[in-house]
This record gives C-alpha cells, structure tokens and sequence, in this order.
C-alpha cells in the first residue's frame, strides 16, 4: 500500500515539474503576472516612480552657459567700428624719369593712384572719440567709420603717435558706445581674452577667443620703442589692426596690433597693446593733439649676468646704464655710466623696458627721484627730466 502510494507521489512531482518546465519555457510570462504583492502608499512616499524604460525628461538649463562669454562680447562689440581710409598719390614711370627718355619725348605726366586701407577701432568716449593704430589711419586723407547699426560717418584725425602705433580720431555726434576700460596690469599668462574686429574689411564684427600667451613682449617691431605686448593666440587677421581685446566680462585690455608670421596669415602669435600704455597715450592725443614724453639723455640696456658679476650685483633686475649724453637730464642730475636704474619716481624697475616705458611716461619739466646701485651700493638722486624729442623715421 504505501509502496503504491510513494509511486503515485512520485509520478504527480515529474508530471509537475514537468509543466512547470514547459511553461516556464513557452509562456514565462504567465509565472510573473500579478505575482507582486501591493505595497501600500504611506504618507511619506511622494516621489512618482518611472517606469525603467522610460527616460525622464532632462532639466532645462536657463541662463548663459557657464562656459560661454556672450555677455562679454555683448558688452563690448557696440564700442568697435569698421575703419576704411583713402588717399590719393601720384606716381610716375620710372620710365620718364630717364634723361634720355625725357629729351625725345619730354617729361612723362603724372598718374594718380588711389590707396585703400581697411582697420577697425574702439569707440572710448560717448562724444566719439575713438582709439585705433596709427598705421590703420596714416597718411589718410578721408577716413570712414562704419558703427555696429550701420551708420557710416566720417572722421578726422585728432593726434597719432607713431612710437606706440596708436592714433585717436573722431566722429561728431554724442550717446555712442563707449567701451569699458579694464586693468592690463592685473592680467596674468592663461587669462581668457577675446579679440574683435572686422576681419579682411569685409565679414563685418567678428570675435575670436584665446588666452594671454605672454606680457611684457619686446622686440616685436623696430618701428615702436615703447613696447610691452600682450602676446595672444586669439585669431587677429588683416582689418582687425586697431580692434579691441577685452577680457571675461567685456572690459578693454588691449588695442590689436599686428601678428608674428612667415605666411602673411594669422599663425597664432598676435599682440596687443595692453591700456596700460594705451590709455595715457590716448588721453594726451585727446586734449592736446601730441603726446610729451620725458626724457633722460641715457643710454639704457638690460642687466646681463655678465655685468651682474663685474658689478657685484646680486640680481639681475634694474636698467644699466650703458651710456650718458653730455649735458642731458640725466647728466646734470649725476648719472654715471656703469650706474643700474632700480627705481624711478618710486616705482621699481625691474628692466629696461620698463624703466624706458616709466621714463617716456613722465611729463617733460617734471623732478622726479631715482634710485640707482652705483659699485653695489644704493644712491639717492633727482632728476628734472627733459622733453624727447621726435623719432627719426626713414
């Protein structure tokens, strides 16, 4: 009997693991149908539950993007403005110009040639005044502003300054845009900048972005001896000479002035003038036309390890003076060759350009203190510093 009883049991398990097998395998979906038991809400479950195949919706992002500096090219591209120049030159044939041609046929006429120039400037007063390079408007005869709304007006030259290539002319009228001015002394190498212009005088305003590559750049142009470049590789081409580079939040740090390159195309080398320099020039131009610099009758030149150790100096700061012209400021107030310039009017100079640059900077007439090393040791002196004259250009 119970021998039957265990055959019976043990033929009702296969049969149903059997169909448990098959039904697992044909229809699994019949095994997890309301196989969950319900949970019951409590008054602290208030967050909605999604279903896992469906995504929930991304939150929206308002506002400017972290990463984007919309605001600072809005505040800052109203203030630059499209400069496009004209001039007419004669010229003639070289030709004509040969005795021999001249006694058969007589002197050639002169043609005309016209010159077009393109840059671009900053507006830096609300009465029109604006700032660009000196090469962008020099040798102009009529000079054309185009603003951000399109208007074209004409403009006249109130001063330039070709030893800083920096040149302020004027558009009449009054409420324009005038540019925020920034501090070029607090920027440091890797600061984000944004160059604007009017590229090649033909895609209207444009804005490239970079860094601060390098400060205090020398040695960029023969032509200007007051240098101290921002070095950038934010995109500054033909047309943008004279436009505006402005830091993160729109504010005017530099005027664009000319690139380093072997193809004539932008290979990610520009400087600036940083407005520092600039705006003291600027300021000059505006209220009188000129710009007075002071100056010392000196030769000076950089502190080399060389003369640091003939000189006994522990560092390699300072201007050395290389040489003194009879009868100059510099001279009457007691500099001597052999002398090294730490400091003028207070302010340390830990170069030669920058003592060149403090120098230039300081109103002619003007009596001001320095402070030299002379054979190691500190010497207090005073110097009424003279006016420099003109730079002879070839």
């Amino acid at each position: 009997m119970l021998n039957r009883l265990w055959l019976v049991f043990a033929q009702v398990c296969t049969v149903s693991v059997a169909i448990f097998f098959t039904i697992s395998t044909l229809r699994p979906e019949w095994l997890s149908r309301n196989n969950a038991a319900p949970v019951a809400a409590t008054p602290s479950a208030t967050a909605t539950v999604v279903p896992a195949s469906v995504s929930a919706p991304a939150p929206r992002v308002t506002g400017t993007h972290a990463n984007s500096f919309s605001d600072a090219a809005k505040r800052a591209l109203p203030s630059v403005v499209k400069i496009a120049t004209s001039a007419q030159r004669k010229v003639r044939n070289p030709l004509t110009e040969d005795p021999t041609f001249q006694r058969f046929f007589g002197r050639g006429r002169e043609d005309t040639q016209q010159l077009l120039g393109e840059g671009s400037g900053v507006i830096v007063r609300a009465d029109g005044y604006i700032l660009t390079n000196n090469h962008v408007v020099e040798g102009a005869q009529q000079i054309q502003v185009e603003l951000t709304d399109k208007r074209l007006l004409p403009a006249r030259v109130i001063g330039t300054d070709p030893d800083t290539d920096l040149a302020v002319i004027k558009i009449e009228g009054a409420d324009f845009p005038a540019v925020a001015f920034g501090d070029s002394q607090a920027l440091q190498v890797a600061d984000v900048v944004l160059a604007i212009g009017n590229p090649f005088g033909v895609f209207g305003n444009t804005v490239t972005m970079g860094i601060v590559s390098a400060l205090g750049r020398t040695q960029v142009s023969d032509a200007n001896p007051f240098e101290s470049f921002i070095q950038t590789d934010a995109a500054i081409n033909q047309g943008n000479s004279g436009g505006a580079l402005v830091n993160a939040t729109g504010e005017l740090i530099g005027i664009n002035s000319s690139i380093f390159t072997r193809t004539g195309d932008f290979s990610g080398i520009g400087f600036a003038i940083p407005t520092a320099l600039a705006r003291p020039i600027m300021e000059q131009l505006i209220a009188t036309g000129e710009v007075k610099r002071g100056y010392l009758g000196v030769n000076l030149g950089a502190v080399t390890p060389e003369i640091a150790k003939a000189l006994a100096l522990k560092d390699l700061g300072g201007a050395f003076v290389a040489a003194v012209l009879d009868g100059a400021p510099g001279s009457r107030a007691g500099l001597r060759v052999n002398d090294v310039i730490v400091e003028i009017n207070g302010r340390p100079t830990p170069d030669r350009t920058d003592a060149v640059n403090l120098i230039a900077m300081t109103a002619p007439d003007q009596t001001i203190p320095l402070k030299v090393l002379r054979e190691g040791q500190p010497v207090e002196l005073r110097v009424t510093l003279g006016k420099r004259p003109p730079t002879r250009r070839q």
